[in-house]
């Protein structure tokens, strides 16, 4: 299996980028095509001891920066990172892609070079998120902000593929993101969205409030792009302000900080829980391709898992099992 990754992308690149790599092909049986300036990504490299022939690198001179604008990697920078390594995805060069750099540039340069899913009319970002039982599965995060019912209709489709065949949940259940349980709650979008789903997506449970989102009640949640990017914004904001206010007034008690080191190895088991580089990407779903987008501040162990999941789409064929399940039910 051959995995293309964007050197350059996410704050840390390249060096949390080379790093993780490296460690995946220890780990895993895969090549990596490292795509971005050849010199510096040698240089970057030249740290490691690894098989020489499970990395290979492409020269891609350009550089989408986090604040360039999304058509960046399909308008002016066509030789960037992004755009070389979705060309390589295109023309069968490689499984999948994988990027912690400008979202809405990958979303951009996937969309249009490698066109839809047949019966899927906009992608969406999936995010694995942790729940009192153990995960779900949450989408869009961020691709489509204006989205349109039938759009959300695909998304629970693609949800429930990604999440059955992917994570392993037999029949998994679906809830539509809303500010109450009954089917009369929301506004119009949110009305017609429950219509749309209402007894053709296999085990839609209704909607699912926001308070309900980490208690494990639904599988699959969905919610347009705007929505769910403000759903895991606020979520990572809250997680790191309730840490940082933790260990602040840990620290004013003696009898806190021998209470905190006896439940240290607890603790620790929680934030591996809520650590997003555990889960390592986002999929982004509806793309005729894999394409896997990290975390901006994605580590060396983030990219390794971001790496895997991308393997476990290709082992898994997504793409095949996602276009005839929503051909199916167009």
């Amino acid at each position: 299996m051959k995995i293309v990754v964007d050197a350059m992308g996410g704050d840390h690149a390249p060096q949390s980028v080379v790093e993780g790599v490296v460690d995946a092909v220890k780990d895993y049986d895969l090549t990596v095509i490292l795509v971005g300036p050849e010199q510096t990504i040698q240089k970057e490299l030249a740290r490691f001891t690894y098989p020489r022939d499970r990395i290979q690198i492409v020269h891609a001179p350009e550089v989408v920066g986090m604040k360039d604008p999304a058509t960046a990697s399909i308008r002016q920078k066509k030789n960037s990172s992004i755009s070389v390594g979705i060309r390589l995805l295109k023309d069968r060069s490689c499984d999948a892609f994988v990027s912690a750099g400008n979202t809405g540039a990958v979303v951009a340069a996937a969309t249009i070079r490698l066109g839809m899913l047949e019966g899927v009319e906009r992608p969406a970002i999936g995010l694995v998120i942790p729940t009192l039982k153990k995960f779900a599965f949450l989408i869009d995060v961020g691709a489509n902000t204006e989205a349109k019912p039938k759009h959300l209709f695909q998304s629970a489709f693609m949800a429930r593929v990604y999440t059955r065949e992917v994570l392993g949940v037999q029949n998994p259940e679906v809830g539509l993101l809303n500010i109450g349980e009954e089917s009369s709650k929301g506004g119009g979008f949110a009305k017609e969205a429950y219509k749309c789903m209402e007894g053709t997506v296999p085990n839609f449970i209704g909607n699912v409030e926001a308070n309900e989102i980490f208690t494990g009640k639904s599988d699959c949640i969905i919610c347009n792009g705007f929505v769910g990017n403000v759903v895991i914004k606020v979520s990572q904001g809250l997680m790191e302000s309730a840490a940082a206010l933790m260990k602040r007034e840990i620290k004013k008690s003696f009898w806190a900080m021998l209470g905190a080191w006896i439940m240290k190895s607890r603790l620790k088991h929680i934030q591996k829980l809520a650590d997003y580089s555990e889960y390592g990407g986002a999929p982004l779903l509806g793309v005729n391709g894999v394409v896997m987008i990290s975390h901006g501040r994605s580590g060396p162990r983030a990219i390794k898992n971001a790496i895997r999941a991308a393997v476990r789409e290709v082992d898994h064929h997504i793409l095949d099992v996602m276009i005839k399940e929503i051909g199916g039910h167009e």
